[in-house]
């Protein structure tokens, strides 16, 4: 076990690819992901989609779908069918919206007065329905976008009770954190290639988990200088 005056350094080196040490994955995430995994002697092996799961579809879970899709029928009326296909160009590189969504998204916002529609087609096949904004749909992205987004201060960190445990059983807290360093660094090479490889979309949305990943480790190397400490405090 090493001691807590070892620092963590925070370079890159080039990833390796296949990647392995994903934590393992529900038959369900698996299908909303896209990974594929096949074992591979003591650890299983995971291609890119789940890295880019894991933290860059985090921002399409957090925003509003209904007032993103409110916002893309400002510049004119459109299809259900135009919409996703604007929402996944935009947004949802890594996780493109169901139709079911948009259709369910676009009845609430009918109800609620925020949509009209503005048109219904036919042309042989399934009526397709034109959605325009309302006066009131404006006005709900209005004040949508001037309301800040909650800080999330994750005081209720699952790393933070896992090295809490590990020192209550006897285990080693220092080589979970090793390992958890690992894991950061890896998923921080796909992303770092990633935004060398993106456009300017892409490179903001790495940007963003690429600073919140710089964050964990700076907390992974405080954790690890004060696990003595730590220690003694959890045990008393």
């Amino acid at each position: 076990m090493r001691d807590g005056s070892q620092r963590f350094t925070t370079t890159f080196p080039s990833p390796p690819l296949p990647v392995t040490g994903a934590p393992s994955q529900t038959p369900a995430l698996k299908r909303r992901t896209g990974w594929v995994g096949r074992s591979e002697r003591a650890g299983r092996q995971f291609h890119l989609p789940y890295a880019h799961y894991v933290y860059t579809s985090r921002i399409v879970l957090r925003m509003s779908i209904g007032h993103t899709l409110l916002g893309l029928l400002e510049a004119g009326p459109r299809h259900g069918y135009d919409l996703k296909r604007a929402f996944d160009d935009k947004f949802g590189q890594d996780r493109p919206l169901h139709y079911g969504q948009v259709y369910s998204t676009m009845s609430r916002l009918l109800k609620n007065g925020l949509v009209e529609v503005d048109g219904i087609e036919s042309g042989g096949g399934p009526e397709r329905k034109r959605y325009a904004i309302t006066d009131a749909g404006i006005t709900d992205v209005d004040q949508w976008l001037a309301q800040p987004e909650k800080p999330e201060p994750y005081l209720q960190s699952t790393l933070y009770t896992k090295v809490v445990l590990a020192l209550l059983t006897g285990r080693s807290a220092a080589d979970l954190l090793d390992v958890q360093r690992a894991e950061h660094l890896r998923l921080m090479r796909i992303l770092t290639d990633r935004k060398r490889k993106g456009d300017l979309a892409d490179q903001l949305v790495c940007d963003h988990a690429l600073f919140h990943l710089e964050a964990d480790l700076r907390w992974l190397e405080l954790a690890a200088a004060r696990l003595d400490k730590l220690a003694t405090e959890v045990r008393a």
